[in-house]
């Protein structure tokens, strides 16, 4: 049984919860459901996820989804997002001059593109204007609620 403190390890796949994306695979542990699901990435080790229960490694919806859990079982958690990623945050979202942005870094300023922030965050421009460009510094599933499946591969202390 997984406890807090003892290391766990999990196969895991995260999808949206609702909406029009809703059952949508965000991430899997799993190379086979990452391949049947598309969302298989070449530069990505698939293997179990583990973590210390109760260590903050995990969003803290899919640490309390394995607590408690034998070796074996298999639960789908709903994670509302307070739980997972975190609300949506309007004062992460911010706009900037487009010159500056190109100025100081290698983006070409297109819908998409990543942006690192001088303070080591990472955000996506959502909006191109002719002298401004948005940018989001939330995470991309911020305000989200997303379900996990799990499966409770093995659970121990780690001396």
């Amino acid at each position: 049984m997984a406890s807090e403190g003892e290391i766990a390890v999990v196969h895991f796949t995260g999808r949206i919860a609702e909406g029009e994306d809703a059952g949508e695979p965000f991430d899997t542990s799993d190379v086979d459901v990452a391949l049947d699901e598309g969302i298989y990435h070449d530069n990505r080790d698939y293997r179990p996820l583990e973590f210390r229960v109760g260590g903050g490694e995990v969003v803290d919806g899919l640490d309390e989804a394995v607590r408690g859990m034998t070796v074996g079982e298999e639960r789908t958690v709903r994670v509302d997002p307070d739980a997972a990623f975190g609300e949506h945050d309007d004062g992460k979202v911010v706009e900037i001059s487009r010159d500056e942005l190109e100025e100081r870094s290698d983006v070409t300023a297109e819908q998409g593109e990543l942006v690192g922030s001088e303070t080591g965050e990472t955000g996506w421009i959502t909006e191109v204007g002719d002298d401004t460009v948005t940018v989001d510094f939330n995470h991309e599933l911020a305000g989200v609620s997303v379900e996990f499946d799990v499966k409770l591969l093995d659970a121990y202390e780690d001396e």
